[in-house]
């Protein structure tokens, strides 16, 4: 299927600098001010908003209006997490400084995050973002196979250094990507009509192997999000990536896992992403949500593959895994398991698609509605058909922004509501969601 409506990740609901004039007061002249930033900066909706305080799943703008997050998985705790703001506090009163330092920190917080990985990953190292992260992890991919081919999803996001912005098709159409790298489309339950991608998947990485090889690339690995998450949120079957790591094995490649979207039990399931399927990658990555908004990422990875870049390349980064962010990640995770938020994950998840799956029942342009945890996407299509409907679905943000919910869109046509709450979200927020969803698509249809 295509679509003339198709767009970059960025574009998917920004403001539009050309419509400046339409907008008043001091919101005007702080848009205005961001000329200073150059043109490659983004902002959400068509009445861009200015925001001053969060507090748990809800954000203040400078009016004093309240609106209920359902899109920021950073402050995946909660947005101003008291125990994670002392936390921090704390430790910026001590000490930040380098890795090239002894610190606590930094070690006590490795061991206890790699206990909750399979014990074939044993090492790990600190970066400050996904981008970063997902950097070193195909670097280290390439010096173990010998291999640069790297195969992604036809609408992955995986960072924007030099390296990942050429393995992320989503960032737009015109962003140039690398020359050995290999896109499978995108794995769409919806218009596949299964749940079972993993034989669909073999197949479709099969034939970029064979591709590779006619070309003289040698085949490195694989760099998946396990929800595929700009690809429309695919959870799919339990258990479908299990051949496909079997596969990549087979051809002498390695299994990357991006968790920076699915981990730390944004997918209800487990605490990793990849656990739903049962699978051992031979790297996971991680960003985002570690520190609840404190610049922090990690890759974790199998002792054998990162010797084979540890070897000639000795590697530091300045500020990751400094004192302030390990206390901040230490934190998110010391509440994780103190408020038992996997199981809370769980079942906020569960009641969550079964309310919006109530509102489909009665507005047809909502046609699927899938995902994991509090993980979530619900296709939006013309009513009977499996056209996917962008410019409904933007006009619907739109809306929901106008009744006080902040929500994005995802997938290959731009038209997937992209449903990611903090993990604290709870029963008093369900009702205000689905209250404003109804109420946004009744105003819409009339």
């Amino acid at each position: 299927m295509s679509t003339s409506e198709e767009c970059g990740i960025m574009e998917s609901n920004s403001f539009n600098m050309d419509n400046l004039d339409t907008l008043g007061g001091e919101l005007h002249d702080l848009v205005a001010r961001r000329k200073v930033l150059g043109p490659c900066y983004r902002l959400f909706y068509q009445h861009p908003l200015h925001l001053v305080r969060g507090r748990g799943t809800r954000l203040f703008d400078a009016d004093g209006t309240e609106y209920l997050d359902m899109y920021n998985n950073i402050p995946s705790m909660g947005h101003s997490n008291p125990a994670i703001t002392e936390a921090v506090t704390r430790q910026m009163q001590l000490l930040n400084t380098h890795t090239r330092y002894v610190h606590e920190n930094i070690l006590d917080y490795a061991e206890d995050l790699l206990s909750t990985m399979p014990d074939e990953i044993d090492r790990i190292m600190f970066m400050c973002s996904g981008s970063e992260a997902n950097d070193l992890a195909v670097r280290c991919a390439q010096l173990y196979t010998g291999g640069e081919g790297i195969i992604v999803t036809g609408e992955a996001y995986h960072g924007n250094t030099a390296l990942i912005s050429g393995l992320s098709p989503s960032i737009g159409k015109t962003v140039a990507m690398s020359r050995t790298m290999r896109m499978i489309p995108s794995p769409d339950t919806f218009r596949l009509g299964t749940e079972d991608l993993g034989p669909w998947m073999c197949d479709q990485i099969s034939a970029q192997i064979a591709d590779m090889r006619r070309h003289g690339i040698k085949f490195a690995g694989v760099l998946f999000d396990g929800i595929f998450s700009s690809d429309g949120v695919i959870p799919g079957m339990r258990g479908f990536l299990k051949p496909v790591v079997d596969l990549v094995h087979r051809e002498g490649g390695v299994y990357i896992a991006d968790e920076v979207q699915p981990g730390f039990c944004r997918t209800g399931d487990a605490f990793w992403g990849f656990a739903r399927h049962g699978i051992v990658p031979d790297i996971v990555t991680m960003g985002k949500p570690m520190a609840n908004g404190i610049p922090c990422s990690a890759m974790a990875i199998r002792s054998d593959v990162l010797d084979a870049f540890a070897e000639n390349n000795p590697y530091f980064n300045t500020f990751a895994g400094n004192p302030v962010s390990m206390a901040a990640a230490q934190a998110v995770l010391d509440y994780i398991r103190e408020h038992d938020i996997l199981a809370h994950t769980h079942e906020m998840g569960e009641k969550l698609r079964e309310a919006m799956r109530d509102v489909a029942s009665r507005h047809p342009q909502l046609a699927d509605v899938r995902g994991a945890g509090l993980f979530n996407g619900v296709e939006v299509v013309r009513p009977g058909t499996l056209e996917a409907d962008r410019p409904f679905a933007a006009q619907l943000i739109e809306q929901l922004r106008e009744n006080r919910v902040l929500i994005s869109l995802c997938g290959p046509y731009g038209n997937v509501l992209k449903v990611r709450p903090p993990l604290v979200f709870d029963d008093a927020d369900l009702d205000f969601f689905v209250s404003a969803l109804e109420t946004s698509l009744e105003q819409l249809e009339r």
